[in-house]
């Protein structure tokens, strides 16, 4: 009987790795859509994140710039 068991033990090992086998693929499949996904994701975030920071900058810079030449002008009258 011991036989019989070891056999069916055998049958279940290798009724699993064939389902794993004929799976994988798909597992694959869907793994790489799901990261592809993600990693899409990620980037509009850290566009997104970034977009937010530049403008911030560019809106200083902009100041900074008015800035100068207000004082530009201020130097360019106060010497005529």
């Amino acid at each position: 009987m011991s036989d019989t068991t070891e056999s069916g033990a055998d049958k279940t090992q290798d009724l699993k790795s064939r389902l794993k086998q004929l799976a994988q693929p798909i597992v694959d499949s869907l793994d790489s859509r799901l990261r592809e996904q993600v990693d899409a994701r990620v980037d509009q975030r850290v566009e997104a994140s970034l977009s937010a920071r530049l403008s911030v900058i560019e809106r200083a810079i902009a100041d900074l710039d008015r800035s100068l030449r207000d004082l530009k002008e201020r130097l360019d009258h106060g010497t005529d």
